[in-house]
């Protein structure tokens, strides 16, 4: 769990997730905002792959 937690990736998309809520709360509600929440949904899946991903390949190498 704390590989998941300390990533960059996934540290990166949970701020960007701070930002697409702001959006949700100040914004007009348009299908912008659903692709800003498909993106961010998208990108929070491909950090946690690329994490689970590295740490395959790290135990693979041992």
């Amino acid at each position: 769990m704390r590989k998941y937690l300390f990533s960059g990736a996934v540290i990166s998309s949970v701020f960007g997730a701070i930002g697409v809520v702001r959006a949700t709360i100040a914004g007009p509600r348009d299908w912008r905002l659903i692709l800003m929440w498909i993106a961010w949904a998208a990108s929070l899946a491909i950090a946690i792959g690329t994490v689970a991903d590295e740490s395959k390949r790290a135990e693979l190498t041992e």
